[in-house]
């Protein structure tokens, strides 16, 4: 007996050949109890569905790409902390996952840049249907051309290109209202913000939001960060003791992303400093080891999942209307107040 195939599940659900093919292609389509008798029938009779044939039928591979910079660090593999950037491209990656599952689609990462961009994207880009990209992964000219062959999305940043879809999350208000938190609950007057490197774009946009909350708040604003560092355990380490040596410490530090802050945490304990009574320490992301530190770190959490489901439904829309206008997204972010700003604990 040969394999089983389309007609075989067909038959047995008591469905069209059409309604299996979308239970595989489109399952959100197909109602769920339907649905769920084609997928028993499909494991019953050892089913699988040809993605060749569906490929040479439609002209598209079922698969969505995503690609991110390699971020290993050879300080942190050896250190054992884990990075900052690589906690935030594998939540990106999840809603990825989760959301082209749910749409009938695989998903193809691309995550090494050993032998440059320029391959990277050659050797996926025709394998994909459609590709996101973490912002300053791969050059603006490189993108113009990727863009020509397939649809393309861009993640966080601003949009480089006016005719790619993006998506990014609410840095700068996320960024203001954590600082107006500080200066308009707490009372504090001298802060310092610490930054990441000059041409991250969440950073940056990050800095203006607390440059406007000390404007709204009377208070001066600064032209630069006060310090930058890199978006690691380590670059905390560094721009705290930076700071320290400078002279009295501010009575808040505001960093970039919350990987920084928690490794300034054991500087200033080392120097005595106490979090939050003698400074007060917030960061940017909401990753899970902020809650774990002590004390649990004040942040603004981002919905990383998220960035990586939308990408996913714009790549898909753009797939079922190539021509309509390019759209932008921007997420809602939150604050989580902890006790590093002198909030009550939240047990």
């Amino acid at each position: 007996m040969g394999a089983p195939t389309v007609y075989d599940v067909a038959e047995r659900a008591n469905v069209s050949i059409a309604t299996v093919s979308r239970v595989y292609r489109n399952p959100d389509s197909v109602r769920e109890q339907t649905r769920d008798r084609v997928l028993a029938v499909a494991r019953e009779l050892g089913y699988v569905p040809s993605g060749n044939a569906r490929g040479l039928a439609s002209r598209r591979t079922g698969v969505l790409g995503l690609c991110f910079p390699d971020y290993a660090d050879p300080e942190i593999d050896q250190s054992n902390e884990v990075d900052e950037q690589t906690l935030y491209a594998d939540e990106i990656t999840r809603g990825m996952e989760r959301a082209a599952r749910r749409r009938g689609y695989a998903l193809l990462i691309a995550a090494s840049l050993a032998d440059g961009p320029q391959s990277l994207v050659a050797s996926v880009a025709g394998r994909v249907d459609g590709f996101a990209v973490l912002a300053r992964t791969i050059a603006t000219e490189d993108l113009e051309l990727m863009s020509r062959r397939l649809p393309v999305v861009m993640i966080a940043g601003p949009r480089e290109i006016d005719n790619l879809d993006h998506v990014e999350v609410a840095n700068q208000d996320g960024a203001r209202e954590l600082t107006t938190h500080l200066t308009d609950d707490h009372g504090l007057r001298r802060l310092a913000f610490i930054g990441g490197a000059a041409d991250s774009p969440d950073a940056h946009a990050r800095f203006l939001g607390f440059q406007e909350a000390l404007e709204k708040a009377g208070l001066p604003v600064p032209a630069e960060p006060d310090v930058r560092a890199d978006f690691t355990q380590a670059g905390g380490r560094a721009a705290a003791r930076q700071l320290a040596e400078r002279g009295p410490l501010p009575r808040a530090l505001v960093f970039a992303n919350d990987q920084m802050a928690i490794g300034a945490y054991g500087v200033l304990e080392r120097r005595g400093v106490r979090i939050p009574e003698d400074v007060a320490v917030v960061g940017f992301d909401g990753i899970p080891l902020g809650r774990m530190v002590r004390p649990s770190l004040t942040t603004v959490s981002q919905p990383m999942r998220r960035l990586g489901e939308t990408a996913v439904n714009l790549l898909i829309e753009r797939l079922a209307e190539p021509t309509r206008e390019p759209r932008s997204v921007m997420l809602p972010v939150t604050q989580t107040r902890r006790e590093s700003c002198g909030c009550p604990s939240a047990n």
